[in-house]
């Protein structure tokens, strides 16, 4: 990217001289290459007219400063970490610092993913308990992560949540001959490529639940005879 910036500069520069423009479009042109070329346009020195000289091929010359350009391309692909911590190990402050990421890391998703914020409540005790569920639902998030790494490297908690997200939990009522209902929760099976991917990352479902019944219906009781007026 920095060399074709770096020449795309040149050509323009050299165009530059050869068509010799006023001072002012000059300085405009400049500008508008220095503008597309961002840091590459640090590699170059260029020699611009006084205010009362002209355009010349004298006053108006560019240079690359190679020595400039070398050193840059000798830190390519390096990561510079500055710290005022000097007494540290390099590997230790690399550690720390790889953390902050992912800090970072964690407050996105708390955000977005777990939706902590903004949080609708007004009583101190709620949003206490509003952060501690969230704290606890990234705590599941981190380990269903941590175990994707190691059996599906390429899948992500938000692509795995949504695949689980298809999985409903149901009532089947059975109304009874008595009056009663045989009430059975059941959570619907997962697709082929659901299974799929449990038994990739080794996930079982539970058993279904056992089935619950509900009490007889009582009949209703008859209403209590009406009071007869005393004759005495």
């Amino acid at each position: 990217m920095r060399r074709k910036r770096l020449a795309r500069l040149l050509r323009k520069l050299r165009a530059m001289r050869r068509s010799l423009p006023g001072r002012d479009q000059l300085l405009l042109r400049i500008g508008a290459a220095k503008k597309e070329a961002g840091r590459a346009f640090g590699f170059v020195k260029i020699r611009l007219p006084l205010a009362q000289e002209s355009v010349t091929r004298d006053t108006f010359s560019f240079r690359v400063e190679k020595d400039k350009l070398e050193k840059a391309q000798q830190r390519d692909g390096h990561y510079l970490l500055r710290s005022n911590l000097t007494a540290e190990d390099p590997a230790v402050l690399w550690t720390r610092y790889v953390q902050l990421t992912q800090i970072e890391a964690v407050f996105r998703s708390l955000k977005t993913d777990l939706g902590i914020r903004p949080i609708y409540h007004q009583l101190e005790h709620r949003v206490d308990a509003h952060i501690l569920i969230a704290f606890l639902a990234y705590c599941l998030q981190v380990t269903l992560k941590n175990r994707l790494q190691i059996h599906a490297p390429g899948l992500t908690p938000t692509a795995v949540l949504e695949k689980l997200g298809t999985i409903q939990m149901i009532d089947v009522w059975i109304p009874t001959r008595d009056g009663r209902w045989l009430i059975l929760p059941r959570y619907t099976q997962p697709a082929k490529d659901l299974q799929l991917l449990l038994e990739q990352i080794q996930l079982h479902l539970p058993s279904q639940p056992p089935p619950r019944i509900t009490a007889p219906t009582l009949p209703s009781a008859p209403n209590p005879p009406a009071a007869q007026p005393s004759l005495s």
